[in-house]
């Protein structure tokens, strides 16, 4: 004990010197090792900073391993290094198995970068709007339908990510379905979680698509769980029925080629006379009852406003004029035009 003790003290107190520096160097592999894991940890943060030193760090510990065992010869040089070599190939295998776990489809990632990225979207929700579509992309061939108008249960919500689809109902064109957009959101917001229907449109692929879709009742449940998600869908989901709302307004033109705005208030003068008449006949008053008949006398009716003339039309010449406002337009500008709104009954039959 005395001598352990006493050899340790002069390890420390009085250290050994070198009489005289070995005048052959070590060999090329310990030389190796030293240069690799010198610039093994030269490396950075992060996962790749991490595959980079691990990476370099692996063989360096090997070169090491080869000098102990051909040049020092020196066992324990040689399993020391071995392990240290196993370690840092473990430690590749798991930052491996993270950056492939971490990282999402290449069509996922264009999407997140299109939708979800300007809105300042995390990756963390992201993954789980992801998670819910079992991160599966769908794909259509030409002319194959995605639902068919009266046969197709609304079971689902999808996003079409290429190509282009036709929405037609009773084989009428309607409009088209772009890259970046739901094809069934109004068919989504049409029913309530309890309630079940089918499509009243046909969806056909006019080229190759492919298209991402969420089961009905697992999206549901990801909607009524995650507040931030549910806004985030609602908010998506209003803008892309909006869009599809306007685009029906292509088909609304007036002469001259005016297109037809249907924020307008021509558009109420033109459906207007059916939907007066329904408010004017709701607004009758009703007859006092019997026990207040005497009660309350009927108040005086005044004579009706005299009605203003009618104030003629200026004549409209035929050639272009680009000058008009479509706010002056009448029912009169729309009788003359094929697929105008006097071939329909009401304004759900037209925008079929």
């Amino acid at each position: 004990m005395s001598t352990s003790s006493l050899s340790w003290d002069q390890a420390v107190l009085q250290p050994p010197v070198c009489d005289a520096w070995k005048e052959i160097m070590e060999g090329a592999a310990y030389q190796l090792a030293s240069c690799v894991v010198l610039l093994g940890y030269m490396g950075g943060s992060g996962i790749f900073g991490s595959l980079y030193i691990f990476g370099l760090l692996a063989p360096g510990y090997f070169c090491y391993a080869l000098w102990g065992w051909l040049s020092a010869c020196g066992l324990d040089i040689f399993v020391w290094n071995m392990l240290l070599v196993l370690t840092c190939l473990l430690q590749l295998a798991h930052l491996a198995y993270r950056l492939r776990r971490d990282t999402i489809p290449e069509e996922f990632d264009l999407l997140y970068k299109t939708m979800y990225l300007p809105l300042q979207v995390p990756p963390e929700v992201y993954k789980e709007i992801m998670k819910c579509c079992e991160e599966q992309v769908h794909s259509l061939v030409r002319d194959q339908n995605y639902a068919v108008e009266g046969k197709t249960p609304i079971d689902r919500l999808s996003l079409l990510l290429s190509g282009r689809v036709r929405v037609s109902q009773d084989g009428q064109f309607l409009h088209y379905v772009f890259p970046y957009q739901f094809l069934d959101s109004p068919e989504w917001e049409s029913l309530r979680p309890s309630e079940e229907g089918t499509f009243q449109v046909t969806l056909t692929a006019e080229t190759d698509c492919s298209f991402i879709t969420w089961p009905r009742k697992k999206l549901y449940l990801l909607l009524r769980k995650d507040r931030y998600i549910s806004r985030l869908f609602s908010s998506h989901l209003g803008y892309d029925i909006s869009e599809k709302l306007y685009s029906l307004n292509e088909k609304l033109f007036a002469k001259f080629g005016l297109r037809f705005d249907i924020r307008l208030p021509s558009l109420y003068h033109v459906l207007g006379p059916a939907s007066s008449e329904g408010e004017s006949e709701d607004c009758e008053e009703l007859p006092p009852a019997s026990g207040q008949a005497g009660a309350f006398e009927p108040p005086p009716q005044l004579p009706p406003p005299p009605l203003p003339a009618p104030r003629p039309r200026a004549s409209r010449p035929d050639s272009d004029l680009l000058g008009e406002d479509s706010t002056s337009l009448v029912l009169e500008d729309f009788a003359e035009l094929p697929g105008s709104f006097m071939d329909y009954v009401s304004e759900g039959e037209y925008m079929k």
